[in-house]
């Protein structure tokens, strides 16, 4: 089948095919999600199948406000709606213990919690009403590439396997919202992102951030724990020391083919790039460098193929620790050394 492109203007026939049991990616501050109706376990089947994704990967259920997580999760407690109260509408999941039978394995990945998110993307809330159901919303790529923050990128990797894509431009965060589990004794962030763990601390105090893999063997609590993710067809090596970029250039020029090179404006600017490498600004600093990761590396996918990259590194320190747990994921852990 061929993937329809909807505008925002076509929410209502988007949200038809939503509850017809098809799959529609959609848009969110952070990135493009995978939709499914989180009630119909047919359809969250086959946003497994579309992805290539682990079916014991959970994914995130999306919904419009707490009413909805009542109607599953077990009674909240006042951390959770003091952190619903601060961060919802953003870039924050929680996962919460869930009512006996409230959502099918296929969602919880055969746990008995799940993780809720209130996007803030007006395109998706409507469809999220209009289609009268909360939505399940993985990133809407090929499970383990980068993640998609324009249409184009969700079109590429899905065309032909989902229903529909509604396009909502280019996403503003770039990089997947903060997951923290609320069914633990402390709170505990599982995936590091939009909101970072001192503006959690400043809500509801203590919350632990030491826990973003799990053991061979473990059930992943939230997405992106377990298998490599992130990953554009060419290698990526972080450089973490501004002072390693001459030697890091060194190295490129003797590469064979051409090396992309993903750095800040800055970085850019003072260094001397090799004929053979492409740059890809990540812009002032570490917000633009977070909303460009996956850009960047979706680039050098789709619009300028490179045989390596060579990705800007830095401190793994509020926003840094979501753009160095994605970037980390990305170059699989690979580092360049002197």
């Amino acid at each position: 089948m061929e993937t329809k492109i909807f505008q925002p203007n076509e929410i209502d026939e988007a949200a038809a095919a939503i509850r017809a049991g098809q799959l529609v990616a959609f848009p969110t501050e952070t990135v493009y999600g995978l939709g499914a109706d989180a009630t119909n376990e047919a359809a969250v089947k086959q946003v497994y199948i579309a992805k290539g994704r682990p079916s014991d990967n959970p994914l995130i259920v999306h919904v419009t406000g707490e009413d909805t997580v009542k109607k599953y999760a077990e009674p909240l407690s006042d951390k959770a709606e003091a952190l619903i109260k601060a961060f919802w509408p953003g870039p924050l999941t929680l996962i919460f213990k869930l009512q006996p039978g409230a959502l099918s394995k296929a969602v919880t990945g055969g746990l008995n919690t799940a993780a809720f998110r209130n996007p803030a993307n007006q395109v998706t809330l409507d469809l999220i009403k209009s289609a009268g159901v909360p939505l399940v919303g993985p990133s809407a790529n090929t499970s383990g590439k980068p993640s998609p923050t324009l249409a184009k990128h969700v079109y590429h990797d899905l065309n032909g396997k989902i229903a529909g894509i509604l396009d909502d431009g280019p996403t503003k965060v770039g990089v997947e919202s903060t997951v923290l589990d609320m069914s633990t004794d402390i709170p505990t962030i599982l995936r590091p992102g939009g909101v970072t763990e001192e503006q959690l601390e400043a809500v509801i105090g203590t919350v632990q951030s030491n826990h973003h893999k799990v053991g061979k063997g473990e059930i992943p609590k939230a997405p992106g724990m377990k298998y490599k993710h992130y990953a554009p067809n060419a290698q990526v090596t972080i450089v973490d020391d501004e002072a390693d970029w001459p030697a890091a250039l060194a190295w490129a020029a003797q590469q064979p083919g051409t090396i992309g090179v993903m750095a800040l404006d800055h970085t850019l600017a003072n260094e001397t790039l090799p004929a053979n490498t492409e740059a890809f600004s990540l812009g002032a600093d570490m917000a633009s460098a977070s909303h460009r990761l996956f850009a960047g590396l979706r680039h050098y996918d789709l619009e300028s193929p490179v045989t390596g990259i060579l990705a800007q590194g830095f401190a793994a320190e509020g926003l840094g620790a979501a753009y160095m747990n994605r970037l980390n994921k990305s170059a699989g852990q690979q580092h360049f050394e002197k």
